[in-house]
Formats: structure tokens, sequence, C-alpha cells
């Protein structure tokens, strides 16, 4: 487990976390973080795919703002640093650093080349759009926030997507899931799962919503997405 450097694509250099697999190779794994950083949450699951047999490569996407965020979800003062730096965030520059990454990734000795991303929060637009703008291989998305603004590249989708969805998201209410489904079906290559009792994050451990149940059956189906798109 290490940090490489990651070039921008207009220029300046940022940080992404590395985790490899016991095999020293296999495909890659873009994990996009929360809004809270490259924190022990996303470490940590970066240290779970790499153990499903992934290379994976978690960016520090709020270094524009400020280099090396890593905070928790677990005091007041640290929910309003995240979404300071949240409102603050450039989503086209962000995917520009996601699509560096991407293709450093791809690169990478220990990644045979195929590689996808996987999301959550922030990270599950960003997941969603990572499948709209870039050549990733599939893409995942945690109770992603904002999706419902940016279906107007639905169209554009032409690798698997997984979307995770907490039907009781506070921070994406039923009408923005309901444009969400609207604006996706048909498409068979999106597959969205409902998670009828769940809010935002349940997949977090350690967090408010952490719920195990789903959180297992979300992260089973994820594993299962990748091994078949990936593998």
């Amino acid at each position: 487990m290490t940090e490489v450097t990651i070039r921008a694509a207009d220029g300046g250099n940022f940080k992404a976390y590395l985790a490899t697999p016991k095999s020293g190779k296999g495909p890659g794994i873009l994990l996009i973080q929360e809004i809270f950083g490259v924190n022990k949450v996303m470490r940590d699951l970066a240290g779970g795919f790499a153990a499903q047999g992934y290379t994976v490569l978690c960016p520090d996407l709020f270094w524009r703002q400020e280099p090396g965020i890593d905070i928790t979800d677990q005091t007041k003062a640290e929910w309003d640093k995240a979404f300071s730096l949240y409102q603050g965030f450039n989503v086209e520059k962000g995917v520009d650093d996601l699509k560096s990454t991407l293709a450093s990734l791809r690169k990478h000795p220990a990644c045979n080349g195929k590689a996808g991303s996987v999301g959550y929060c922030l990270g599950g637009k960003l997941a969603y759009l990572m499948a709209t703008r870039s050549d990733s291989d599939a893409n995942v998305g945690y109770y992603g926030v904002g999706i419902e603004g940016a279906l107007g590249e639905a169209k554009n989708i032409k690798k698997p997507l997984l979307l995770h969805v907490a039907v009781k998201d506070q921070f994406c209410p039923p009408e923005a899931q309901a444009k969400i489904r609207e604006g996706l079906k048909g498409n068979p290559l999106v597959t969205i799962h409902d998670y009828a009792q769940q809010d935002h994050a349940f997949a977090r451990i350690g967090g408010e919503h952490y719920d195990k149940a789903a959180a297992d059956l979300a992260n089973r189906r994820t594993a299962e997405f990748f091994k078949k798109h990936l593998g």
C-alpha cells in the first residue's frame, strides 16, 4: 500500500492511494472518494478490492482546493469541512483527473490493462460520469448524489453501469430517483438495485446509517459485476 503521483491533464500533480493484489497483477479499479477525502474508509475499501485480486488507485480529488484531505464523518466540524470542499469542487476538472488516473492505472505494471471504476456518494455521481465520459470498462455507483442533473449524457453509456440506490436517501429524494430510473430505463447496459429501507451511505462502515446486511448485499453484487466485466 503506497501513494503514486498522477499528472493532471491541465498541469500540476496529485496523489493517489495504491493497493495491489497479492498475486502482483490484476484488473484495475479506480476507487472514487466520498466528500471526506482519501480517508481510512477509502483506504480500507482499496484494500478490500485488492484482496479480491484488483489493482486499485484512489485519487485525491480535492487537491486543487487542499491536498491530502483525510477526515471522518464523526464530528460537525468535519462535516462542515466536507461540505465546504464539496461545494468548491469542480466536477469537470474532477472527471478529467479521474480520466488521468484511469490512464495511469491502466499503464501501471500491476494492472493488466482492463479497468473499471467504483464511487461512493460524490464518487457515485462521478462513477456515472465515468460511464458517460470515459472508456472505463465497467462502472459502479453507490448512492450517487446529483445523477439526475446529468441524464442528458446517458446516451453516451457504452459500457456496463451498476447503480446502488438507497430509497430513503436524504440527499437523493424520491423525485430525483424517479428521474434517474426514467432517464436510464431501456438501456441494457444499466442495472439499478434499490435498497428499500436504506438511507445515504448505508455501506459506509462506522457511519450513522451503516447497515451490514444491505452493505453486504450491495458489495456482493459489486464483486460479481466486476468479476463478470473485468475478470
